[in-house]
This record gives C-alpha cells, sequence and structure tokens, in this order.
C-alpha cells in the first residue's frame, strides 16, 4: 500500500507547481510603465542656406533626454514620449560677400519606438526609431549689420541603434542616434549617449 500512496501523494503535490510552469502571462501584466534619463555628447551638421549661398556648419554638443514610456512583451518592446535638449551649435562661415555667425539651440519632442532582438535575459541589442517636432531658436549675426532671430518649430526625426543592460526593475540603455531637423536646409545630428530606466 504504502508504494502506491506515496507515488500519489508525491504526484499531486507536483501537480500546482508543474500547473505555475506553465501559465501564461497576459497582455496586460506584461506591460511596465517606466521612466528615464539619458545624457551624452555629439556631432552636429547644419546645411545653412543665405542669400543664393549654401554652406555647411558643425559644431559639437552635449545633451540631456527624459522619457516616460511603456515597455510590453516581457520588456522586448517599448514605447515613449521624449524631450531632449541640445547645448548650442555655434559656427561661422563666408557666405558670398558676407561673413555671418550663426548660432542654434534645438530642443525635441519625439514619440519613440524600441524593440529588442535576441532571448537574452540581461544583455539585448535593440533598434528605434522616433518621430515629431524639433523646437529651434537660431540668432544669425552678420559682422558689422546686425542679427536676425528665427523660432520655428520643425519636423523632426530620430533612429537608434544600442544595447540594454536589463536588471528587472533597473535597466542601462547606450545608444548611437540619429537625429534629423528640417532646419533651414538640414540638421544632422550624430550622437552616443547612455541612460537609465526605471520600470514601476
Amino acid at each position: 500500500m504504502k508504494k502506491v500512496v506515496i507515488p500519489v501523494l508525491a504526484a499531486i503535490a507536483a501537480c500546482p507547481a508543474m500547473a505555475g510552469q506553465y501559465q501564461s502571462e497576459s497582455f496586460w501584466d506584461s506591460l511596465n510603465p517606466y521612466i528615464a534619463v539619458r545624457g551624452g555628447a555629439g556631432y552636429s551638421n547644419l546645411n545653412y542656406r543665405f542669400d543664393e549661398y549654401k554652406e555647411s556648419l558643425s559644431d559639437q554638443e552635449m545633451h540631456a533626454r527624459a522619457a516616460l514610456g511603456l515597455a510590453m512583451w516581457c520588456n522586448k518592446a517599448r514605447t515613449e514620449i521624449e524631450w531632449s535638449m541640445l547645448t548650442k551649435l555655434k559656427d561661422n562661415d563666408s557666405f558670398g560677400p558676407h561673413q555671418l555667425n550663426v548660432d542654434t539651440k534645438m530642443n525635441t519632442l519625439l514619440m519613440n519606438a524600441y524593440m529588442d532582438f535576441g532571448d537574452y535575459q540581461m544583455i539585448r541589442p535593440f533598434i528605434g526609431f522616433g518621430a515629431g517636432v524639433a523646437f529651434i531658436d537660431q540668432t544669425r549675426t552678420e559682422l558689422g549689420v546686425g542679427s536676425a532671430d528665427d523660432d520655428p518649430t520643425k519636423f523632426s526625426a530620430m533612429g537608434t541603434l544600442g544595447v540594454t543592460f536589463d536588471w528587472r526593475h533597473f535597466a542601462v540603455d547606450m545608444a548611437f542616434r540619429y537625429t534629423y531637423a528640417d532646419v533651414n536646409s538640414g540638421l544632422h545630428n550624430f550622437a552616443g549617449d547612455i541612460g537609465m530606466r526605471y520600470m514601476f
């Protein structure tokens, strides 16, 4: 009798544990809101047109980004709203007979989407895309003539390639970003940053 009772009791005790292993997580359980802060540096190139002349202006920049987002499907995909602030870009060049100093400040508000690759639990590469608006404060100063200010709101887009280091509630993202803003004849920003996400 003991040979029958002991295996039966063991099987009954094991059933709930085995059932727990095969329970699938619902879509709603896999939604994790998060906040993120990022910082880094980059290089910007502004194609500037003035009085039928076009020159390329460039400068290095520092930036900070803050985002509010939602991770989905076991943190393999996420979407967010991101605000970025870049330091002022300064450069000067000759446009025919005109010598211009151009200062450009740019902030962006983007809706981004990211997708992680691979079945790795802790370290995962990712790709991302975003689109939104760039807020531009641009000052053009011609030597001996004065200045002109432009303050437009323009279309902006972003592409990202990076890697995530995930520790459940915290994640560290290292990324290379390309950002385009429809400013004058086009502003191109190439930057790298590191950031931290906290998942609720």
